[in-house]
């Protein structure tokens, strides 16, 4: 790679047991501990979870390839969730709008089933390592009870609710609805296995309790019943859950989960929906203020908060898995804007990083069982470089915030203690955010054979800042008497594309030679060379300069 930009960070050695970087005379103070002898809990992939509205860019050119990306994260055990896998159309893409044209009937009102376009999305994912998180929607336009207008035309330019047209109202006939549905779970099986299909998560719809449903809570738990006791019927084993509601802990979640307990299923007629997992949407609120970005990390949390406040008051769902089905800085990936402006800088890898430990935390403060955290922002096919969506690759090429969960994907084993003096208290984010101090800590695992340290230095405002001097403190580590150290790094000149573009002069369009070497800027840097290290009595102090807005990863093995 030609492309360098000026390293600030410069390594220092010390005694054999540290790794020090000069501090810098702007920088502050703090001190990690990491107890690798303390366990707090499983380090689950939360993660491994993703999802855009738009299903067709999946099986266009950096659609695979971003998808292929996601399979190597971490094989077969990553999952992808998408809208308008039902909708009638070609399968053309559009900002916010996908299609597959599965159903439609004849002139007599018979339905006519064609799986050519879904089967070549799913066939997508399954060949590169990935598994559907299938989203039960939306209505074809044979259908719906108010069909026209069917397909929307929105832009980023105009309102968000001009896109709820005919797709988004309920059936006007539930044996057919309910039909389509065993069709489809049908076919998956025969085409997939019953093994591969058993290990999918299946839902119903999207956001049903705002404008993505034209229907009463009623109607919704009604269409919700017919397509589990369809999906059962095809795969008894199947997976099924929900609702994927917005907002967090809304009165929504709370009847509906009522219902799937308590209430007449208005498919069978028995008591109770069966219900396998529980999913909700956790969002951000950014906005543009004193001529900077300022981030909303306290909206995402409480709606987490909330949320599992209601999950853990039903005893008997405190132990099913929980997915937060959408779990973004914000609302809208397609939607452009001021206040969207963290999204190709690595802002947006810190904010993630952070955000990862603290549902962790949530989930135990209330004793939930968080399976999954998904991550709705994929590519946009044919759209100007860096165009400003929330998205994880731009023009086939990587922005930090993918990283991250390349990053996430070389830890595993067992979450183990930390305390950071640069960490903001839980209450304190719930409340004010990340406002006035910025937040340093660290999110460690431990398995067999190493210890995996992620840290971060975020705040809300994306503004300069004074570096971190971070003091690692490691203790509780086996009786080795030398490991092997590696650091990654995600900050403004280290696996960042977007600062590598910008200092081309921001091209537009790309070359062929600039875009393989912004492909390379987009990929995980790693930090000098690995180094041998001496243990002693389990202990060992790394130390780094952490910049405001970045991420490193150490990875001590043995």
């Amino acid at each position: 790679m030609k492309f360098r930009l000026p390293v600030i960070l410069a390594l220092v050695w010390a005694w054999p047991n540290q790794w020090l970087f000069a501090a810098e005379a702007d920088s502050f103070p703090v001190t990690i501990q990491v107890h690798a002898n303390q366990p707090v809990g499983e380090l689950k992939p939360i993660w491994r979870f993703f999802g855009a509205d738009e299903p067709n860019y999946a099986t266009m050119t950096n659609g695979k390839k971003l998808i292929g990306e996601l399979g190597q994260l971490r094989t077969n055990d990553v999952y992808f969730r998408t809208h308008n896998l039902l909708n009638s159309g070609d399968g053309t893409p559009a900002l916010k709008w996908g299609s597959t044209g599965v159903y439609f009937e004849d002139a007599n009102g018979h339905p006519v089933y064609n799986w050519t376009i879904l089967d070549g999305i799913f066939d997508t994912y399954r060949e590169r390592g990935v598994r559907p998180y299938v989203e039960i929607g939306f209505m074809p336009e044979a259908l719906s009870t108010k069909p026209e207008p069917y397909q929307h035309h929105w832009t980023p330019a105009a309102k968000y609710n001009e896109i709820y047209t005919g797709w988004a109202y309920p059936p006007k006939d539930y044996a057919k609805w309910s039909e389509l549905v065993y069709q489809w779970a049908g076919h998956d099986l025969s085409r997939y296995g019953r093994d591969a299909v058993t290990n999918w998560y299946w839902e119903t719809w999207n956001e049903p309790n705002i404008g993505y449903w034209q229907g009463k809570p009623r109607d919704f738990f009604k269409l919700h019943d017919y397509a589990v006791a369809a999906v059962r019927r095809a795969l008894p084993a199947a997976r099924v859950g929900g609702p994927d509601s917005a907002g967090g802990g809304t009165k929504f979640l709370r009847v509906f989960l009522e219902h799937c307990l308590h209430g007449t299923n208005e498919a069978t007629g028995q008591i109770g929906t069966p219900i396998d997992f529980i999913s909700f949407h956790a969002k951000g609120s950014p906005e543009f203020a004193d001529g900077h970005v300022r981030m909303g990390m306290a909206s995402q949390m409480r709606n987490l908060d909330s949320a599992f406040k209601i999950i853990a008051s039903f005893p008997e769902l405190k132990s099913k898995p929980i997915i937060v089905g959408e779990s973004d800085p914000d609302g809208c990936a397609a939607c452009q804007g001021d206040q969207l402006g963290y999204r190709n800088g690595a802002i947006y890898a810190s904010y993630t990083a952070a955000s990862v430990a603290r549902e962790f935390e949530l989930a135990d403060r209330y004793g939930v069982n968080l399976e999954g955290a998904l991550t709705w922002a994929f590519e946009f096919e044919n759209e100007p470089p860096f165009a400003g969506f929330r998205v994880l690759a731009s023009d086939g090429i990587d922005l930090p915030v993918l990283n991250v969960f390349r990053m996430l994907a070389k830890m595993d084993g067992q979450r183990v203690a930390v305390e950071s003096s640069g960490q903001v208290p839980l209450d304190s984010l719930l409340k004010n955010g990340v406002r006035s101090q910025p937040d340093v800590s660290a999110l460690a695992g431990l398995s067999s054979h190493q210890l995996s340290v992620l840290v971060w230095h975020y705040h809300d405002d994306e503004i300069s800042g004074a570096a971190a001097a971070v003091k690692l403190s490691l203790d509780g580590l086996p009786a080795a008497k030398k490991v092997r150290v590696r650091q990654f790094r995600i900050d403004d000149e280290h696996s960042n594309a977007f600062t590598a573009w910008k200092a081309m002069n921001a091209p537009m369009p790309i070359s062929p030679a600039q875009a393989v070497e912004l492909q390379e800027a987009g990929q995980l840097t790693e930090l000098g060379s690995p180094k041998t290290m001496n243990v002693l009595n389990g202990k060992l102090v790394l130390s780094c300069q952490l910049p405001r807005q970045s991420v490193s990863l150490f990875v001590i093995s043995w």
